[in-house]
């Protein structure tokens, strides 16, 4: 993709990846880093947060629910949510743990995408939350293989619930789930260029998807 030259051209699209895996050196730490490199081939910007680099807080405190009297975002939860009212892509990459999210990201979600807004903003499909208008992309990974977390449910169950319910409930433009299976410690060289390529072309499908939308996302606040 070439890089635009005009001064007054609209800014670039931005993707936040939310990588949610323990070890430093994970395989899911490689993803995201793939995932970067690609969305900067196609000139677009990024952002990494790491919620254990950052030791993100993931339990809700009572004065966070959206029924609280006065709800104020505390600082942790107000510095996300200035990062994420920059860009137009949330990534989520994380691995299944007992055929869910770990839950740190599903702290995330509570604390940040859903930070003062209530069940009747979710029903009403009315905004309010930081992600409205902005595209979900998921990327996970699991020890597992595809086959088997389809036939336990799994993989039927997070579509439903942490992409398509989500996207939904937040009013997000789109959303969109690359699975990387079988991801061991003893996987061969050929087996991670194979999953690698998979995220690059991910991420490439996704900032053309992006490139070729008119939506508001693209006009955000610099």
């Amino acid at each position: 993709m070439r890089k635009p030259d005009d001064e007054n051209a609209v800014a670039e699209p931005k993707h936040a990846i939310i990588l949610c895996h323990p070890d430093p050196d994970s395989f899911n730490a490689v993803v995201a880093k793939t995932y970067c490199d690609a969305v900067r081939a196609c000139f677009h910007e990024v952002v990494i947060r790491n919620l254990y680099s950052l030791n993100f807080d993931p339990v809700l405190k009572a004065e966070e629910q959206p029924s609280a009297l006065e709800f104020t975002p505390l600082a942790d939860v107000e510095t996300e949510l200035e990062v994420l009212a920059k860009v137009d892509v949330i990534v989520f990459i994380y691995p299944i743990w007992f055929g869910t999210p770990p839950a740190m990201l599903k702290g995330y979600v509570e604390r940040v995408l859903g930070a003062g807004f209530g069940h009747r903003l979710m029903r009403e499909r009315g905004g309010g939350s930081v992600a409205a208008g902005k595209h979900l992309v998921s990327i996970t990974t699991s020890g597992n293989s595809s086959q088997w977390l389809e036939s336990q449910g799994a993989m039927v169950s997070l579509h439903n619930v942490f992409d398509s319910y989500l996207a939904n409930a937040f009013s997000m433009a789109s959303h969109a789930h690359l699975h990387l299976s079988d991801v061991v410690s003893d996987m061969s060289d050929i087996t991670v260029r194979r999953e690698l390529f998979q995220v690059t072309e991910f991420a490439e499908a996704t900032c053309a998807k992006l490139l070729n939308s008119r939506t508001p996302t693209l006009q955000r606040a610099s």
